[in-house]
């Protein structure tokens, strides 16, 4: 399992988003690697983990680093000169469904594609397409990453308190804030949150339920933290996070910490959510294990996963996966949930 696995495909996923936005791909796209100034009121600041950043006009050209702000750019209908592979479940173009769908309904030039397999920003690479700006507001961007690129004079967005730690709202609103484009990402949220929202009200048996999202990973068990984003929409969905996720946690890392076998029956969850299965035998064993099942959710049948790489991929909620992944991903929780109070 990748980091990016530790981290939600069809043309109607991306219709479906810049309809939210109030608007088509023909209407809201910008020329390739263009952002129309739009509603914004220049100059804007943002306050981050390296300082603050102050953009004085709409840029031209925009570069995304990290997960969620290339899938936000493109709903707000402007195409980046430069974006990061996904190499988890990119396939062999090293590009999502989702976003090549909406490279293919933006138009215009294609971006430039910035390895990411080692999680390391390549300074001149990114430099080389010429951005105005680089929005990397939920990503791995060091301190070393964030200097070279400020010191080149490109004006950088970085995570908001910690690395992999901003939640998936802000990325959207810190895209649309840095292209001049609130109104459009207001909109696209508004929208986003009423898909969450209806979801929530049709299951009201999620309320109060406690869940755990865990992953197995051969020797490491993993549990993510209520600052993951994927957490996040659990607990819109009425989930609560299971205080044995909090009590449990080594500090290790600010979205995940790992559960060493002996404490696995402190997961006192009644649902777990898991995925990253490459196939039913990897499944199975999940499911199945004498380890795993010391999970009482596990041992129960209170379990809701999600299989495949592009599926387990599109978990993390951004702007174009949230429409494509959460119907899969409420049907399965319904499920678990049901067993889980049978």
């Amino acid at each position: 399992m990748s980091l990016r696995s530790l981290r939600w495909t069809a043309v109607t996923a991306v219709v479906a988003v810049l309809a939210l936005g109030g608007c088509s791909a023909t209407d809201t796209a910008s020329p390739s690697g263009s952002a129309d100034a739009g509603d914004g009121v220049f100059p804007v600041t943002f306050t981050h983990l390296y300082g603050q950043t102050t953009l004085d006009v709409a840029p031209e050209r925009v570069a995304t680093w990290g997960w969620g702000a290339t899938d936000a750019v493109l709903a707000l209908g402007v195409m980046p000169v430069a974006i990061p592979s996904d190499d988890y479940g990119g396939g062999e173009t090293r590009i999502t469904p989702w976003v090549q769908d909406a490279i293919d309904e933006v138009g215009g030039d294609a971006p430039v594609i910035l390895d990411s397999s080692s999680y390391t920003l390549d300074v001149e690479a990114l430099l080389a397409t010429d951005p105005d700006v680089l929005i990397a507001s939920y990503s791995g961007l060091t301190q070393e990453e964030y200097d070279a690129v400020t010191a080149a004079g490109i004006p950088v967005i970085a995570p908001e308190t910690a690395l992999w730690a901003t939640p998936w709202r802000d990325v959207i609103t810190d895209a649309g804030k840095a292209l001049g484009l609130q109104d459009k990402a207001d909109e696209v949220l508004a929208g986003l949150d009423g898909l969450v929202a209806d979801a929530a009200a049709a299951h009201p048996e999620f309320a109060g339920t406690t869940i755990a999202f865990a992953a197995d990973d051969v020797d490491t068990f993993y549990l993510y933290l209520p600052a993951d984003a994927r957490v996040e929409i659990f607990e819109d969905l009425g989930f609560v996070s299971d205080p044995s996720v909090e009590e449990l946690d080594t500090g290790e890392s600010t979205f995940y910490t790992t559960v060493s076998a002996e404490n696995l029956d402190k997961i006192t969850a009644e649902v777990i959510f898991s995925y990253g299965f490459v196939d039913d035998a990897a499944l199975d064993t999940f499911l199945h294990s004498q380890r795993t099942n010391l999970i009482p959710a596990i041992a129960k049948g209170a379990v809701a996963t999600i299989s495949g790489v592009g599926d387990s991929d599109a978990v993390s909620p951004t702007a174009l996966t949230l429409p494509y992944l959460l119907p899969t991903v409420v049907e399965k929780l319904a499920e678990a949930t049901a067993v889980a109070k049978g």
